[in-house]
């Protein structure tokens, strides 16, 4: 017995497949997981603006990020000769990675286009302003980075601050005395 699929066949199967591609990586891409937050930045910095980055690493950094065994606290962005790095995040060696483990605090590139780091890198350049990264994630299976252009704050922003976020809680804790 033998099947005859004309062109009008193979069209319709291939669209049928590209659908059910995209409705399978569409899933994927949703998923977002929190590795790393740094804290400290939204304390010391006001974030101007934020992009999402990709990140260079090896295998055994992978496993160790999605351990939850990195620390973006002291780390910054920097650019040299049209790419970026972050600088001074330490990623923990794997336990099981033996050989293969990588330096903790080594430099990492940053995954972005090229007119996004020209960009970031003339805005730095005028003065006033660094990159940090914000936080770490997965997206999908992908590790990424979001990068914050940052603008330094003055003890009386962070003072500032703190007392706007104290009496928020203070706020929220007597109208949840009054309705309870």
């Amino acid at each position: 017995m033998e099947i005859l699929l004309t062109k009008s066949d193979f069209l319709c199967i291939a669209i049928i497949f590209k659908l059910w591609y995209t409705a399978i990586m569409d899933e994927k891409i949703k998923s977002i997981k929190q590795i790393a937050d740094n804290r400290a930045a939204r304390h010391e910095y006001h974030i101007l603006e934020r992009h999402e980055a990709g990140i260079e690493l090896y295998g055994t950094e992978v496993k160790s990020i999605r351990a939850g065994n990195v620390n973006l606290k002291e780390a910054w962005i920097e650019i040299k000769d049209g790419e970026a790095f972050v600088v001074s995040m330490h990623v923990s060696a794997y336990e099981k990675g033996n050989i293969f483990n990588r330096d903790p605090l080594r430099r990492r590139r940053l995954l972005l286009h090229k007119r996004e780091i020209r960009k970031l890198h003339a805005e730095v350049k005028q003065g006033g302003l660094t990159l940090i990264p914000l936080s770490l994630y997965l997206k999908g299976s992908r590790v990424k980075v979001q990068v914050g252009l940052c603008k330094g704050k003055k003890l009386y922003d962070k003072r500032e601050s703190i007392a706007k976020r104290d009496s928020e809680r203070r706020a929220k804790r007597e109208t949840g005395k009054n309705l309870g």
